[in-house]
């Protein structure tokens, strides 16, 4: 039986001194410890026996994802150049874009991100289905088109994709439950973690999900 494993890499912290909802505004980059976490993520990825191999990397084309996944080429590009294997390029996706939110740009809980705004409060009364952007089932349908013509194009290999929390957490929620839709306050997928999903490459079922957070003590 061949088996396609994707692991999905959420990008390192943001620099948002003004703590807005940043979502898909251009503009907002790692910040020092961002940098320092996906530092620790691309070193465990070169560490591991199967990542160390993988035959591609892929990021959604936000600046921070981006960011986050040339640290973990350079580390990854580093152990080919050692092996004489050819150094890998980034590859970027619109499907793996961040959610689309009618907060962005906003402080949320001040000024016109205040949530006892009427104009706010009508949008966060329902947190399994959220009416401030983009649907669930639309951001678990753009990663599940990703994964599955990924799974054909990399048959039996491993690939590393750089994206975000809510596509991440949506489209394992849809493996595991048959739902997207979930509490965003219940999400399992932190700053520069590693969710494993392995697919059979004939039927794409789902073979096994694993998760590890190599930044979690990184200061």
């Amino acid at each position: 039986m061949s088996a396609t494993t994707i692991h999905f890499v959420r990008h390192g912290e943001v620099h948002n001194p003004d703590h807005v909802l940043y979502e898909r505004l251009p503009g907002f980059h790692l910040s020092e410890r961002g940098r320092r976490m996906a530092d620790a993520t691309g070193r465990y990825l070169t560490a591991n026996p199967q990542t160390n191999t993988a035959a591609a990397v892929w990021a959604s084309p936000l600046d921070r994802t981006r960011e986050t996944a040339d640290i973990i080429l350079s580390h990854l590009n580093a152990a080919r150049i050692d092996r004489g294997e050819p150094t890998l390029e980034l590859n970027t996706d619109e499907r793996l874009i961040e959610a689309g939110n009618e907060f962005r740009g906003k402080r949320i809980g001040h000024g016109e991100g205040a949530l006892w705004k009427p104009q706010n409060l009508k949008l966060v009364s329902n947190l399994y289905k959220p009416s401030w952007g983009e649907s669930y089932r639309h951001i678990a349908e753009r990663v599940g088109a990703f994964a599955s013509e990924k799974i054909d194009e990399y048959r039996g290999r491993q690939i590393i994709v750089v994206t975000h929390e809510s596509p991440i957490w949506t489209f394992r929620h849809l493996l595991e439950t048959g739902r997207p839709e979930h509490n965003m306050l219940l999400r399992h997928a932190a700053l520069a973690s590693v969710t494993s999903i392995t697919f059979d490459c004939d039927s794409h079922q789902v073979m096994s999900i694993t998760y590890v957070d190599p930044a979690a003590n990184v200061a």
